[in-house]
């Protein structure tokens, strides 16, 4: 537990005002008073848990059991209005974002989604189902996401269409990088004209 934690107050950079650590914090207690093997003394970890679980869902608005697996550095960038369903599957280096759902498409139907490593989730996004999300994928603001989306796409829209993602470009590959510079210069000389 205090390797995970101490991973996490480096990824939220120490900041106690971050509501993202608390909620992992949270998440990493819940998880770690499994490993108190004899019950009898699990049994105060476990209603410490569920006092420290409301407690961060009122003040956090992150709703994270700590039966979901989450994997290493989960950044909660923007706090309030996230579900993550205790079935679901978070791999390293996730980005979540405020009003995102992950979780059951269906009540009576259980299976959540399984998401890969280095995976941005933009705001308001609703991952549903018993899918699987690839590594490296981005998924766009209010996409509802149903299907099975490969490695290195995004997603994007209702109900949301997958692309591939374009490689990143340099910034001298550019068309018109050159005339950076130069238009710059050209408004420097408009204003010694004025």
């Amino acid at each position: 537990m205090f390797k995970d934690f101490r991973e996490d107050w480096a990824t939220y950079h120490g900041n106690l005002c971050n509501r993202g650590l608390w909620a992992m914090a949270t998440y990493r207690f819940g998880q770690w008073r499994y490993t108190v093997k004899p019950p009898l003394l699990r049994k105060p970890f476990s209603l410490l848990y569920k006092v420290l679980k409301v407690l961060s869902e009122m003040v956090t608005g992150v709703e994270l059991p700590c039966e979901a697996v989450v994997g290493r550095r989960l950044v909660i960038e923007h706090a309030f209005d996230i579900v993550v369903s205790g079935d679901a599957v978070l791999g390293d280096d996730v980005i979540l974002r405020n009003g995102v759902t992950i979780g059951l498409r269906h009540t009576l139907h259980r299976g959540s989604p399984v998401i890969g490593n280095r995976c941005d989730i933009g705001a308001g996004a609703k991952l549903l189902g018993p899918i699987r999300i690839g590594d490296d994928v981005a998924i766009g603001a209010n996409a509802v996401v149903i299907t099975d989306v490969p490695s290195n796409c995004i997603a994007i829209g209702v109900p949301a269409r997958i692309r591939p993602r374009r490689p990143e470009t340099a910034a001298a590959e550019l068309p018109g990088a050159e005339a950076g510079p130069t238009l710059s210069l050209q408004f420097a000389d408009r204003s010694k004209d004025a």
